[in-house]
């Protein structure tokens, strides 16, 4: 029996390094999974470890590689975005790829928009600090210009994965147009104030996300993909999965809700309420929305179980509790102190959770109180679009009762959840082995479940 062709993929999330193999039908045939303790950058501020990241990256692949089951045809990468690395005259690293959640000192923010105007309606980005990756260029220019003028090229992070391999300096569509401050998509290039600044001249050319470098590495020769960001790639199976628009609600840190139907400019209005774009490989903004959800619930949920004096985890096994929610919603009210969110909502000095008897009940509420900023991101991201089917992704389509609760809000809409892990990692394998899906491939290899919706008493 002869080795099996396959695809691989890279696909690197802040926590979870993940390599995926595809066969030919784009099946998974081997994953494996990797974590890294976090380094400090020059300001002590966590960041990735990108030594031992990149160790990591080398040292599977080459075993992969010269393992007896497969025959590798083709390799891509798919990353988190948000951030940047510099590369020297020499190709090595300068500093550090600085934590997308680093501050920016507030000046330096001020003076940039007070400098140039209307540059987060026209580049689809809202004011987010590092999270807009130019923002972290001018940052650099402005508080470390020797380090700045030491830049050859800053890379993009799925670019910049490709590059250890490819040794190629590239930027590709999807990494530039998602929430980066960089992209006009008016004028489809560059905002005027990256030529301003003359940050273009640190920015590598530009391909298309289909790309591939046909090259011979470590004496095999290999299609090898130029990456593509993790949002928009795992857009992919479900954009050619369907005929029809529908809405993706991508869970995890971040709740973002994807609507690649609508790809009108965003108003004013819609940057205050944290509105987003994002890029379809085809260069088309996606609209979207975001918020700090996951990471407010992890947060939230640890503080549940010190009060109530459960281990973290427990929550897991909460599920919906019919006659409890409607006992919590009879007369709505609001009782905990959101820590990372900047949402408009009521405002409490502190969180209350004394007429809450049991934990089961506090958590209810928690989960209710999300969702009432859940539904309504939900909403400004489907805008006018037709859009009857919604789809949740991520970690959130395994808890009980925030799959219920969309089911109560959208219960004129088609819901269904995945369970599978592959996320971004089969639309990186599908941009880069160019393959076509069945229209039943989301049903048969993402397990969906289709939501049927309660009857409320």
């Amino acid at each position: 029996m002869g080795k099996i062709k396959v695809t691989a993929v890279f696909d690197i999330g802040k926590t979870n390094k993940k390599f995926f193999l595809f066969d030919a039908k784009l099946q998974e045939v081997y994953r494996e999974y990797a974590q890294f303790d976090e380094i400090k950058d020059e300001d002590g501020f966590p960041t990735e470890n990108l030594p031992e990241l990149q160790k990591w990256l080398k040292d599977l692949f080459d075993r992969i590689l010269t393992a007896e089951t497969y025959d590798i045809k083709a390799i891509n990468f798919s990353t988190y975005g948000a951030s940047l690395v510099h590369l020297d005259n020499e190709g090595k690293v300068l500093g550090h790829l600085y934590n997308y959640l680093k501050p920016i000192p507030k000046d330096i923010i001020e003076e940039f928009h007070a400098t140039y105007q209307n540059v987060p309606s026209m580049t689809g980005s809202p004011k987010s600090g590092m999270l807009n990756s130019g923002m972290q260029l001018y940052w650099l220019k402005k508080t470390n210009p020797e380090r700045y003028g030491k830049i050859k090229y800053s890379l993009h992070f799925p670019q910049y994965i490709s590059y250890l391999f490819t040794g190629i300096p590239l930027s590709e569509y999807t990494s530039i147009g998602c929430h980066t401050a960089l992209w006009d998509y008016e004028k489809n290039d560059y905002h005027n104030w990256v030529y301003q600044e003359g940050i273009n001249e640190k920015l590598a050319p530009i391909v298309a996300s289909q790309t591939s470098i046909n090259m011979v590495y470590n004496q095999k020769r290999i299609n090898i993909g130029v990456g593509i960001h993790d949002s928009s790639s795992a857009l992919l199976p479900y954009i050619f999965g369907n005929r029809t628009p529908f809405l993706l609600l991508s869970t995890g840190t971040w709740s973002i809700s994807l609507n690649p139907f609508n790809n009108e400019q965003l108003t004013m209005d819609d940057i205050a309420n944290n509105c987003l774009n994002y890029m379809r490989i085809d260069g088309t903004r996606v609209k979207a929305t975001r918020f700090f959800m996951g990471n407010e619930y992890k947060i939230q949920v640890k503080k549940l179980g010190e009060h109530y004096g459960k281990e973290y985890g427990y929550h897991r096994s909460v599920k919906f509790n019919q006659a409890l929610y409607l006992e919590l919603i009879e007369n709505p009210s609001t009782h905990f102190k959101f820590e990372g969110i900047q949402l408009k909502r009521k405002q409490l000095q502190k969180t209350d959770l004394e007429p809450f008897k049991t934990f089961e009940e506090a958590f209810h509420q928690l989960m209710i109180e999300l969702m009432e900023l859940q539904v309504r991101m939900v909403k400004m991201a489907i805008g006018d679009v037709p859009i009857r089917k919604i789809y949740i992704d991520g970690g959130f389509a395994d808890n009980d009762i925030f799959v219920k609760l969309m089911g109560i809000h959208f219960k004129e809409y088609s819901i269904r959840t995945t369970v599978s892990p592959l996320g971004s990692a089969l639309g990186a394998a599908m941009v880069i082995s160019n393959k076509k899906l069945s229209k039943d491939f989301l049903k048969e290899n993402y397990k969906m479940k289709k939501l049927i919706p309660l009857k409320l008493a």
